[in-house]
């Protein structure tokens, strides 16, 4: 392995990474029904859903595009942080 092979394995890591946290944040947005949103007033399901599964998109046809990457990725991490807790909060009670 050469030295100049490290940035692009990082990087490659990094995207599965990204990859595997938005594919998740998707899944888990389309396991919530769409009461769930409106009950914890968050923005609709199918609002989710197009945005999760635009990121996915992104990561996977578009990768050159990092500010739209960057964009999506934040907006994987803002449901991940904010919507999911409070959807999963309803589901336990």
């Amino acid at each position: 392995m050469s030295l100049l092979s490290i940035p692009s394995t990082v990087m490659l890591i990094v995207g599965v990474v990204l990859l595997a946290v938005k594919l998740f944040a998707f899944v888990s947005a389309l396991t919530f029904s769409a009461q769930h949103y409106e009950a914890a007033g968050k923005w609709t399901k199918p609002g989710w859903t197009i945005l999760l599964g635009v990121a996915v998109m992104v990561q996977v046809f578009l990768p050159g595009i990092l500010f739209l990457n960057l964009a999506m990725t934040i907006a994987a991490f803002v449901y991940l942080a904010d919507v999911r807790p409070a959807l999963s909060g309803l589901r336990r009670r």
